[in-house]
């Protein structure tokens, strides 16, 4: 994650993947966790399971931990903690996706050498979340190229190549000058420069192993990394890899006169192809490759490239992004509010249409302690607002196609040993990083451990607990969900409703008013697997009611048409199933948490549900 920095602030992605539906492995994980490829939704491109549903993935980053030595380079520093963090997730959050970070450092500390038992920990680790009904999105994580182009005493670190690429290259002495933020170091670090320069070339290095180029070493470890995780993941496990981020955050290392396009079409894309034939060797045929533009694409500052120069990609990528808002990270003091993050969205989601491919945004977030941390808690929920829907929530109820497909993503990040870290930096026993995510000083987890070894989270629930589509029979129409999420840390600051009900909807407005509540519009299919929504824990299905054409309760039953079941692996998180009749008729359905305030009535209900039936009809026609 190098995005937190003002000029590597984002970085889009542009993935790599799937294949079409027909060539889907058949097997499936148990309760619906199968594999996912990337397929058509009209004009635009989403992911789908083997039963056609269109899969909206959401979790979070596991996590910045990789990136030190204290955890040897892996998320986890046992089974024991991943499997605890993921129930955690599980229990807390009812996510469904996670990033999972392994270092090529860690797979190949010397040229001729590949460490299986670092991968057998990282194969224990991800099973801890596949076993709990996860999909695992890999990605080979570096920041500033290496840890060893740094010195004892520098003010900065970076994570990603071994120390022998780094001594084979002779490079000069690191120094970033008067670098603020630790992501400067990409424009003005001499030695990081040019270190990525060489990968990005393909230099040929003399080691202890004989000359080898420095990218063919690297995909020569991810063609063993990925062959050795096919074979010793039982089936199940491997079909919930949903695919794999060959790099994250490139970036140049020099432009040679040329433009951030320019560089991806010659330098970026051409690796990408060739680590997309690795995929292939590897037997990750059937997996996309999610790939990631020049970070600097979308940081708000010296916006470099974004994959407009590449051709179309089609499905077998996927157009991997990270957003990071720059100006509010760094000068701009103003709070986000309704509608902030949506054009930057609609960017990502247009971005996808364009190269022919689905979307994710597999980083994002913002830091929660120092200047500016009291403004995080809407930070986030803004980016959640416009990852739901591209249309602010005054305006939703008035021109909800508008919004877009519902976007896939994962927030950095999880880190189980938030504040309770002991790393020496760049091996200095004098410099322990103990404070935040023990790395060049962010603190970004959204979880800590307490005394008593519980994880809990850091940011309001509300924000991040949410109601979303996790998996939808047919084609999601429109989608918007109002947390009522305060502004501030453990439920303070002020409330304020986003996603507010026009006045020519009184009675929808009234049954929503001060409550949490969601919107989904889909075309079904002509399958009969159910839509599915998360259910947030405030949502406790005794209190939840349900507006549908398929239905209306309050207090959702176990079986019916409508139903509360547990989400895989958790006793309990829920989520919500709709079971319409197959077909291709327009479906919605209202979900309001009504734990609290004065109880609905029937009448109410059937005032609520004819006015959402004749908005439904005037906003999405049939046909």
């Amino acid at each position: 994650m190098s995005a937190r920095s003002v000029p590597m602030v984002a970085a889009v992605l542009v993935a790599m993947a799937g294949v079409s539906a027909v060539d889907a492995p058949a097997a499936k994980a148990a309760d619906g966790q199968g594999p996912v490829v990337v397929a058509p939704k009209q004009q635009n491109w989403v992911f789908r399971d083997a039963d056609g549903r269109e899969v909206t993935l959401r979790g979070f980053n596991v996590s910045g931990s990789t990136k030190l030595y204290e955890n040897d380079l892996l998320p986890f520093r046992t089974t024991a903690d991943a499997a605890k963090s993921a129930q955690a997730m599980r229990d807390l959050t009812g996510a469904n996706a996670i990033r999972f970070l392994i270092s090529w450092e860690g797979v190949q500390p010397a040229p001729d050498r590949i460490d299986y038992a670092y991968l057998d920990r990282a194969v224990a680790q991800i099973r801890a979340f596949t076993d709990r009904g996860f999909r695992v999105l890999l990605d080979y994580h570096q920041d500033l190229y290496s840890a060893h182009l740094f010195n004892p005493g520098s003010w900065y670190t970076g994570d990603g190549a071994p120390k022998w690429v780094i001594q084979a290259g002779g490079y000069p002495k690191e120094s970033c000058g008067i670098c603020l933020l630790w992501g400067q170091n990409m424009q003005n670090n001499a030695a990081v420069r040019k270190a990525a320069y060489d990968f990005w070339r393909n230099r040929v290095l003399t080691t202890s192993a004989g000359q080898v180029g420095v990218q063919d070493a690297y995909l020569t470890q991810a063609k063993a990394t990925m062959t050795y995780l096919r074979q010793r993941l039982p089936q199940t496990a491997f079909d919930s890899i949903v695919g794999f981020d060959p790099f994250n955050e490139p970036f140049d290392g020099g432009l040679d006169g040329g433009t951030g396009l320019d560089w991806e079409k010659n330098h970026l894309m051409p690796f990408y192809q060739r680590f997309r034939t690795t995929m292939d060797e590897a037997g990750w045929n059937a997996k996309p490759a999610f790939v990631e533009p020049l970070v600097f694409w979308n940081t708000g500052f010296f916006e470099q490239g974004g994959m407009t120069s590449v051709g179309r990609l089609g499905t077998r990528w996927v157009f991997n992004s990270h957003y990071y808002d720059g100006a509010r990270m760094t000068l701009d003091p103003s709070p986000a509010s309704d509608g902030t993050y949506a054009a930057p969205m609609n960017e990502i989601r247009q971005r996808a249409t364009d190269l022919g491919t689905a979307p994710v945004v597999s980083e994002f977030g913002n830091k929660l302690s120092g200047t500016g941390s009291d403004r995080t808690p809407w930070m986030i929920r803004a980016m959640y607002q416009g990852m739901d829907s591209g249309v602010a929530g005054r305006n939703w109820w008035n021109g909800p196609a508008a919004g877009g497909s519902v976007l896939s993503s994962m927030q950095w990040h999880w880190d189980i040993y938030s504040g309770r870290h002991h790393e020496l930096m760049n091996g200095n026993p004098d410099k322990v990083q103990t404070e935040g995510d023990g790395w060049n000083d962010e603190d970004h987890s959204v979880v800590a451990t307490d005394d008593a070894g519980d994880v809990r989270l850091r940011l309001d629930a509300r924000v991040l607990d949410r109601l979303y589509p996790s998996a939808v029979n047919g084609d999601t129409l429109a989608f918007a969900f109002e947390d009522l999420a305060r502004s501030g840390y453990g439920g303070a600051g002020r409330q304020q409703a986003w996603l507010t009900v026009p006045s020519s909807l009184p009675n929808l407005a009234a049954l929503v008013k001060d409550r949490q509540y969601g919107v989904l519009v889909w075309r079904g299919s002509a399958t009969a697997a159910p839509t599915e929504l998360h259910l947030p824990r405030s949502f406790a299905p005794a209190g939840t009611t349900v507006v549908s054409d398929i239905g209306t309760v309050t207090g959702v039953p176990a079986s019916g048409p409508v139903r509360a079941v547990h989400e895989s692996g958790s006793s309990s998180a829920y989520r919500l199933q709709l079971a319409a009749a197959a077909g291709p008729a327009v479906h919605v359905a209202l979900v309001v948490n009504t734990t609290t305030g004065t109880p609905v009535t029937a009448e109410q209900l059937a005032a609520a549900r004819a006015e959402l039936s004749a908005w439904t009809a005037r906003r999405f026609p049939a046909g």
